[in-house]
């Protein structure tokens, strides 16, 4: 297979159009013409996931953060994002990035980890257009309602370890049947997940006085996670999408590296605050 015909099948599940004004998608490096017989799929485009494709003779690196943001104005090699082009190209590997496309897309992120928590998805949680089925983060419901505290443990048993681990808001009783989710960073849309009725919410990145205050004017209960956790349930479901398209004619792997960013965790042991 050409590399082109891989965009294209990316494209057809994660159209471009569809990611934020403020998105960089697409192909970062790369010949389009170059032949492509194995992939490796990822969150995040590091040294240590571009040095994983080199290992595994990848032809492309598909990850869903982008790695140029930002505007640059040149790639040297003895930058630390323009080192990781350079050897990208120098191992006849390309990079491809697929991010608030893939988070809006159906299925798409917000699905891979609805899926992986056991929900049954009903629809976006903020729909791309009205009464659509695509859009950022999803609702859906688990078959039975279940106490907070076991919920929060079913979202931590599905996600891959971190140092930050699943930590959940709310009373521990609450039943929790009705949830909303968002992979990545999501306290953005917890006046949406309110609005939507749901029992709990899961996301990232949530920060203490949104949060306090989410609980506070009676919210649904939160479950927090760490950013990478929320969005590596993606990297499986784009790998089914491609191997679906391909017929076995190219070899599709996930990243096995942690890329979560926080290495240690620590617990104080000084007694502080009041109740």
């Amino acid at each position: 297979m050409k590399l082109a015909d891989v965009i294209v099948a990316l494209e057809t599940a994660y159209p471009p159009k569809t990611a934020e004004s403020w998105d960089a998608v697409g192909l970062v490096c790369g010949d389009p013409d170059e032949d492509v017989a194995k992939i490796l799929v990822c969150v995040d485009p590091t040294q240590s996931t571009v040095d994983e494709a080199v290992e595994v003779g990848a032809q492309l690196l598909l990850a869903h953060h982008p790695l140029l943001l930002r505007g640059v104005n040149g790639v040297p090699a003895d930058d630390p994002k323009g080192a990781l082009v350079h050897k990208l190209i120098r191992n006849r590997a390309a990079l491809y990035c697929a991010h608030t496309n893939a988070d809006s897309a159906l299925p798409g992120v917000s699905d891979a980890l609805a899926k992986a928590i056991g929900l049954t998805v009903t629809g976006p949680l903020e729909p791309a257009e009205p009464a659509g089925d695509t859009g950022t983060g999803r609702i859906g419901e688990l078959a039975e309602a279940e106490p907070l505290s076991t919920f929060a443990q079913r979202v931590a048993d599905a996600l891959p370890v971190t140092v930050q681990g699943v930590r959940a808001a709310g009373d521990p009783e609450r039943l929790i049947k009705r949830v909303a989710v968002c992979g990545g960073a999501g306290d953005s849309f917890l006046a949406t997940a309110k609005r939507a009725g749901v029992d709990a919410y899961v996301t990232a990145d949530l920060r203490h006085h949104p949060a306090s205050e989410h609980i506070e004017s009676g919210g649904p209960a939160l479950v927090d996670v760490a950013h990478w956790a929320s969005e590596w349930p993606w990297c499986e479901q784009a790998a089914e999408i491609l191997r679906a398209a391909f017929g076995g004619r190219v070899d599709v792997l996930v990243s096995t590296r942690r890329t979560d960013p926080w290495t240690v965790g620590a617990t104080s042991s000084a007694a502080g605050g009041h109740a």
